[in-house]
């Protein structure tokens, strides 16, 4: 019998705990953790995405700062603002809301972020010390795949993982957490041959290759865990996921919908990160 991963569930529980712990923590030391959330431009999806982020923390009893700035601002005032929020001791996190506009350098504006205040966990260090397995900020939506399967009681060690889509936000630490775990990982990409292939030894399947439905059940092995990590679009305005969820659902031993399966736990993870910054940051970790 196939497992339904219960995104939007067990985002709500973690929101629920962290609410819990933001005010144990204000109780103890009168800190309450703040997140500024910078958005560049006009661009529909990015104003409901940093909305959310800040409606998250507020619901989660952390301060949230929204800083909106038109299309084009020079890349030097957006600098100067993350400089001020990084001296700022009432912000523990940072997320500037990507894609940025197409005269801002996105690898500057990161770096310029502090890494004891990189929300996202995108700044170069907090990637070396992911890689490293030493404490940093991990990227929120890998770790919202970590997260699930854990809280599912999906075991990791010992087991083939096959991630489809290299990028730095998704792919890259999707591996080394997996590797962490134990898991044997293997890394698909656009010149990947024999794709097919590569996805019937998996069991642990992680799709983030932003194609509609182009996972199909004869590329998934029996009993596989299939996390889909992609959120598509369709023409007539439906959100689907890289996995053709009706043919390859039965399949599995445990699947993960689109939408309500990965999407409601990245911003989960963002409130874990700001909530795990302040602590330390406080504490002088």
């Amino acid at each position: 019998m196939t497992t339904l991963i219960d995104g939007k569930r067990t985002a709500e529980e973690i929101r629920r705990e962290l609410g819990a712990a933001v005010d144990e923590l204000r109780r103890q030391s009168g800190v309450t953790p703040g997140l500024a959330v910078v958005l560049v431009g006009e661009d529909p999806a990015s104003i409901v995405y940093t909305r959310n982020k800040a409606r998250a923390a507020k619901g989660c009893g952390m301060r949230d700062d929204l800083f909106r700035l038109p299309a084009d601002t020079p890349e030097a005032e957006l600098l100067a603002l993350i400089e001020r929020l990084n001296q700022d001791e009432n912000v523990d996190g940072i997320l500037v809301q990507l894609p940025l506009p197409g005269t801002i350098d996105e690898d500057r504006v990161i770096a310029a972020i502090s890494p004891e205040k990189d929300a996202d966990g995108f700044h170069p260090l907090n990637v070396g010390r992911l890689h490293l397995g030493l404490a940093a900020p991990i990227p929120c939506t890998p770790l919202g795949v970590t997260v699930l399967l854990d809280r599912y009681d999906i075991a990791l060690s010992g087991k083939e993982a096959v991630i489809l889509g290299r990028s730095n936000i998704v792919g890259k630490p999707m591996a080394a957490l997996l590797t962490a775990r134990h898991a044997t990982v293997t890394i698909c990409h656009s010149r990947t041959r024999d794709l097919a292939d590569h996805c019937r030894r998996a069991d642990l399947l992680v799709s983030a290759m932003g194609r509609p439905r182009v996972i199909t059940a004869d590329m998934v092995r029996e009993g596989a865990v299939v996390v889909d990590v992609g959120i598509n679009r369709l023409d007539d305005g439906r959100l689907v996921g890289d996995v053709d969820f009706d043919q390859v659902a039965p399949r599995t031993s445990a699947i993960t919908p689109v939408p309500g399966g990965v999407g409601p736990m990245t911003i989960a993870m963002l409130l874990t990160n700001v909530f795990e910054l302040a602590t330390r940051r406080r504490r002088g970790l």
